[in-house]
C-alpha cells in the first residue's frame, strides 16, 4: 500500500477524487474487464479506471454448485471482513458468493474471491498490480467509514442490442433480470439498492 498509494492519490486527484471515498465495482466477463468506480461530491460515482482481468474460469453465465468451475455472475456485497491480505494469491476479497439470490436458487459454492495472480478456478484473477492497486482503494474505503462496497458482475455490457443477440441463450431470462440493475447504474452512476423477493432481484 505505501508503494501503490502516491501514484494512486495523484490519479485520483487529476479526476477530483480521493483515496478514501466509497468505491463501487463492475465485471464483464465477456471483454474481461474490472471497473472501479469512486464516489465524488454529491452522491454520484466516477469511472476511476477499468482493470483487465487477467483470467477467469467457466464461460458466461451464472455459478451454479460446488466444482462446476463458474466465475459468479449477479449482485455482490462486500464488508471489511470478507477481504484476506494474507491470500496465497497476493492479495483477494471475497464476493459473498452464495448471496440470498443464489441461495434461493439452491446455488453452492464458497471462497469465490477477487484476487492476484493470473490462475482461476471460478474466481477472477486480476494479476498482482491490478490487485494491489484494487486492493489498496476498497480497504482505504472501508477505513474510511462506507460500512460494505457492491460488486455488480456481469456477462458483458447489459445494452438492448447485446442481450438481444444472446435471446436464444440459456442464460437470457437470468441476465434481463440483471438488467435492471446495470440500466439504473448508468442512468444514475449510483449504485442501487438491491433485495431479493419470491426469488427474483429487486431494484430500488
Amino acid at each position: 500500500m505505501a508503494r501503490v498509494t502516491p501514484e494512486l492519490q495523484k490519479a485520483l486527484a487529476q479526476k477530483n477524487l480521493r483515496l478514501g471515498a466509497p468505491v463501487f465495482i463492475r465485471i464483464f466477463k465477456e471483454t474481461k474487464e474490472l471497473e472501479v468506480w469512486v464516489g465524488a461530491a454529491g452522491r454520484r460515482y466516477v469511472l476511476f479506471r477499468t482493470y483487465p482481468i487477467c483470467t477467469y474460469s467457466g464461460t458466461l453465465g451464472p455459478k451454479l454448485h460446488t466444482g462446476d468451475n463458474q466465475a459468479p455472475e449477479g449482485f455482490y456485497r462486500v464488508t471489511a471482513a470478507q477481504l484476506n491480505p494474507y491470500s496465497n494469491y497476493h492479495l483477494s476479497f471475497d464476493l459473498g458468493y452464495p448471496n440470498a439470490y443464489d441461495r434461493t436458487w439452491q446455488r453452492t459454492g464458497s471462497a469465490l474471491m477477487v484476487h492476484g495472480n493470473c490462475v482461476s478456478i471460478g474466481c477472477y484473477a486480476m494479476g498482482d498490480n491490478g490487485i494491489e492497486e484494487i486492493y489498496t482503494l476498497i480497504d482505504a474505503a472501508l477505513r474510511a467509514g462506507q460500512p460494505a462496497f457492491d460488486v455488480h458482475v456481469f456477462p458483458f455490457r447489459l445494452t438492448d442490442a447485446a442481450l438481444e443477440s444472446y435471446k436464444r441463450y440459456r442464460w437470457y431470462a437470468f441476465w434481463q433480470e440483471l438488467k435492471p440493475g446495470y440500466d439504473n447504474f448508468e442512468k444514475t452512476h449510483v449504485p442501487p439498492i438491491i433485495s431479493v423477493h419470491d426469488k427474483n432481484y429487486v431494484i430500488k
